[in-house]
């Protein structure tokens, strides 16, 4: 357990995880959470992150950091997504280690699974079969981070665990019309339909694949808790075990922003993987399960897209 004065380290607290998580710890009276920008901590350069953990020496490590996006930024930029994130995470984890940190959670993605794994997705289906080429970059580099940890439980005997989220959406989220995951591009594109008074909305593929959403602060509550509960070489799990197709996701977004125009197809445009559900018993094993359903959820996101003119700019 995680003592309330002890001296923690969230990577990544400016994301929409890793804000979500430095909340949960508040709210559950840690106070000595430490925290740096990019400008003040570039987590890329490696005798930057070994210098800040010799002078902080951090009790417990939340590593959140990383490069994100969605299909477009993924299949444009495959070479900076995959340096970016294996710098970061392997710099940050060998700090840690180095400097004798108790315990570190390494974030990753459902991404990780393979494209075509039985679903819902055990943590055990991991490295079975190839990836989704569409984020395949990405994927590598939160695999490398999550084995690194495994290793050096295996090796040295650190306490070092992962969990692995399903779609994220909430406060903070990123916003940006070709950059963003599919959730928080659709609360954008529907609320400018809605302003604009546009007839319709192009949505890409034919909104048959199957998606499962979780709202951040449930995942930051479910990284607390494994902080706290869980110990093992084997990633968790972190999802709702609940899915709905993107056509149906499209049409809960439009309800909730309010929109009433029509919604259209390009079925030129890629679809991504036909379904992606994680098999959540562990984590419900474990005695954790998701609070925030998802229309409530999007209420939530939709508000605080509404009140952050900086997050719907970007």
């Amino acid at each position: 357990m995680m003592e309330k004065n002890a001296k923690i380290y969230v990577a990544g607290h400016r994301g929409m995880v890793g804000s979500a998580i430095v909340r949960e710890l508040k709210r559950q009276g840690y106070a000595d959470i430490i925290t740096r920008t990019h400008r003040e901590l570039d987590l890329c350069r490696q005798a930057e992150v070994e210098a800040f953990f010799a002078e902080e020496k951090p009790e417990y490590v939340f590593l959140a950091a990383a490069k994100v996006g969605g299909i477009v930024a993924n299949s444009e930029a495959l070479a900076d997504f995959m340096y970016e994130n294996m710098m970061l995470e392997m710099n940050v984890i060998h700090a840690a280690w180095q400097h004798g940190c108790k315990k570190l959670e390494f974030l990753g993605s459902s991404c990780i699974y393979p494209r075509l794994a039985p679903q819902p997705m055990k943590e055990s289906c991991l490295l079975t079969s190839e990836l989704e080429k569409t984020n395949e970059a990405y994927a590598l580099a939160k695999i490398s981070g999550l084995k690194y940890c495994e290793f050096l439980n295996k090796q040295y005997g650190t306490d070092y665990i992962s969990v692995m989220p399903t779609n994220l959406y909430g406060p903070n989220d990123n916003y940006h019309p070709t950059h963003s995951h599919v959730l928080p591009a659709l609360i954008r594109r529907f609320h400018e339909a809605k302003e604009s008074r546009a007839a319709s909305v192009t949505c890409w593929g034919d909104g048959s694949p199957l998606r499962e959403f979780l709202y951040v602060d449930d995942l930051a509550n479910l990284c607390v808790f494994l902080m706290n509960n869980y110990s093992g070489n084997e990633t968790v799990n972190a999802g709702t075990g609940k899915e709905l197709s993107i056509r149906e996701l499209t049409e809960l977004v439009a309800k909730v922003v309010g929109y009433e125009g029509e919604i259209l197809w390009d079925t030129s445009r890629p679809n991504g993987t036909p379904r992606k559900l994680l098999d959540v018993s562990k984590a419900a094993q474990l005695g954790w399960t998701y609070r925030t359903e998802l229309e409530d959820g999007i209420r939530l996101a939709y508000e605080d897209f509404l009140h952050n003119p900086v997050r719907a700019e970007r």
